[in-house]
């Protein structure tokens, strides 16, 4: 189950258009409206099973999506050369980002995951281990509220940058507060 949390989780800071960017990748300002109809895009991507609820189920049917795009040659296993080349595509992905690239680099996939726990845990309203679209609408939109510092109902790159320094305080705060508690 906290594995399924923070898949979900991890796709509602992705799917709302406003996932805090790196800072060198510029994204456009985003209205509600847009950010609902990506919601409801991930939500159909995820539901792999098309059953209307985000569980287990669906969080197998993608490892098993994942695994066989590392099993290059479909024989049930994947070797060394095969995790190798597919790790040396990401960073290759991962590098062109950093230099303007396609902006696949989000918070949602490199950031820590208490963030990401807590949402899914706000997505399940009812506690019963499924998120349907509803709750995942629901938990994209608080988000994209959140991040509406004006509600003016458009989060702007400003506002997403606001909301990434202060997540970044409030990380290096825990940090902080954590090491004098380990001494």
């Amino acid at each position: 189950m906290r594995k399924l949390t923070l898949s979900i989780g991890a796709a509602l800071l992705a799917t709302t258009g406003v996932a805090i960017a790196a800072p060198q990748i510029a994204k456009a300002d985003m209205t509600r409206a847009e950010a609902q109809a990506k919601a409801a895009e991930r939500f159909a991507k995820m539901d792999v099973n098309s059953d209307g609820k985000l569980d287990r189920a669906d969080r197998a049917a993608r490892q098993a999506q994942r695994f066989d795009r590392l099993d290059a040659d479909n024989n049930g296993t994947v070797s060394r050369e095969e995790f190798a080349a597919k790790h040396g595509e990401r960073r290759q992905g991962a590098q062109a980002a950093r230099q303007g690239g396609d902006g696949a680099q989000r918070m949602g996939r490199r950031g820590g995951h208490g963030g990401k726990m807590g949402m899914a845990r706000m997505a399940d309203t009812n506690n019963d281990g499924a998120i349907s679209q509803a709750e995942f609408t629901a938990g994209a939109l608080t988000m994209f509220d959140r991040l509406d510092a004006d509600r003016n109902g458009t989060v702007t790159q400003a506002e997403r940058q606001a909301a990434r320094a202060a997540m970044k305080a409030q990380w290096q705060q825990r940090r902080a507060g954590a090491a004098t508690q380990g001494n």
